[in-house]
């Protein structure tokens, strides 16, 4: 391993840089822009869509929590397809998989805008969670390729500023949609968006795994490798951590738009202005964290701190939602909402970066659980938040507060911060 001094052009770029080929390394931005479309299109997908779920309701004259199971079945294909996507990238290399995956999700895409019936949107939202998982875990496995350390965190917080771009103005542009067109103009932007993003990643994004660094073997040898990554404890605990904070996040993006919306009144321009304060919330949090933070504080300690607010928020929201402080109006709420998101930003760039850095043999394998765990308890969390109906916002303080608080005890019982078992910026001591 090269020392910490002698670094690439592109600075820190890998801990084994000679296996990178010169090209990937030396496009730093052009791949960061690449990498950061393909981290986008999950919250394109699924916030884009927001403001329109009340529509689709009664357009498809069907219950809202039906409707919401639209989103899970998003989110549960992101899942399970990262599962597929993920040790297919460590044996094939990564531009393969993921150019297939994009054609199918730009075709599950098209074939939603007319979708007749509720049910069949749900299936082909779930073909398109399936399909979007190849951008998902093969941006976080190009990046374990080409960086290491705490470039590898500084990486991820950059990338969420990219990505967070997406929740700011896939609200924005799902309203102003709605004011020209109905929901379907919706996904006929999507897959718009998917062939341009397609066509960028087959003319720009060039392989970062060569082939002497891919694994052998068939689905006998990815399960035994995911196996051993679940056998980490640590890894184990990072993993959860990270699942059920994005559950959280994801209990908001679920039930926010009914929230808002149905509960308080407000227009979806009004919603997706608030969901876009939120999501730069995020995206501000997260770059203090990658500029400020990172090689200053340690990744762990920046860990706790993101998952402590992330709990004192949700339990200010249950106190708010059940009545302790009377009767409140949306800004109290909102409030609330702009603490929780913003938090993340502390949390889920971190909880990769620790995770990762314990895998740089198995980068596909181990982005494919990081992603699958998030996706699947994610997608648990979106149907509970609307159990209680319409009408109360209890239900998606009560889901916060639980993952919250399931985040930070995996996080001290597994991870174990205090041991210092991931220095900062280093690889996992052997034996932790």
């Amino acid at each position: 391993m090269p020392e910490s001094g002698q670094k690439t052009t592109q600075e820190h770029i890998t801990a084994t840089p000679e296996a990178v080929p010169t090209a990937a390394r030396g496009a730093g931005l052009l791949v960061t822009l690449v990498l950061g479309g393909l981290t986008a299109l999950p919250p394109l997908s699924m916030d884009m869509y927001l403001p329109a779920l009340p529509e689709v309701t009664r357009s498809l004259t069907a219950p809202a929590a039906t409707v919401q199971l639209t989103l899970t079945a998003c989110l549960a294909g992101m899942a399970l397809g990262q599962l597929v996507v993920g040790p297919m990238s460590d044996k094939w290399g990564r531009r393969r998989p993921l150019l297939v995956g994009m054609v199918v999700y730009v075709l599950a895409t098209a074939v939603c805008a007319f979708a007749p019936s509720a049910e069949l949107l749900i299936a082909f939202r779930l073909l398109q969670g399936l399909a979007g998982a190849a951008g998902i875990v093969i941006a976080r496995a190009v990046v374990r390729d080409l960086y290491d350390g705490v470039e590898m965190a500084r990486f991820f917080s950059t990338l969420m500023l990219i990505s967070g771009v997406a929740p700011i103005i896939a609200p924005l542009i799902g309203g102003q949609i709605l004011r020209i067109t109905d929901w379907r103009g919706v996904f006929h932007v999507l897959a718009v968006i998917g062939v341009l993003l397609t066509v960028v990643v087959w003319r720009f994004l060039h392989e970062t795994l060569p082939p002497e660094r891919r694994q052998e073997g068939g689905v006998g040898q990815a399960l035994r490798t995911m196996r051993g990554l679940l056998a980490d404890r640590v890894f184990t605990g990072y993993m959860l951590t990270g699942g059920l904070a994005f559950a959280a996040l994801f209990a908001y993006i679920s039930a926010s738009p009914f929230v808002v919306q149905e509960i308080y009144g407000a227009s979806p321009q009004t919603f997706s202005l608030l969901f876009g304060l939120n999501s730069i919330g995020l995206v501000a949090v997260g770059q203090i964290n990658g500029k400020l933070l990172v090689g200053r504080v340690s990744l762990d300690k920046a860990l706790g701190w993101g998952l402590s607010v992330i709990l004192l928020a949700a339990t200010a929201l249950l106190l708010m939602t059940t009545g302790v402080f009377g009767e409140v109006g949306l800004a109290p709420i909102a409030a609330g909402l702009f603490v929780l998101m913003s938090a993340m930003g502390l949390a889920m760039p971190n909880t990769n970066a620790q995770a990762l850095m314990r895998t740089p043999h198995a980068a596909g394998s181990a982005s494919a659980l990081l992603g699958t765990s998030s996706f699947l308890i994610g997608a648990v969390a979106s149907p509970l938040v609307g159990i209680a109906g319409e009408r109360t916002a209890v239900p998606m303080a009560v889901v916060q507060l639980a993952c919250a608080a399931a985040a930070l005890a995996c996080f001290l019982l597994l991870c174990r911060p205090w041991r210092g078992q991931a220095p900062t910026g280093g690889a996992p001591r052997a034996g932790a």
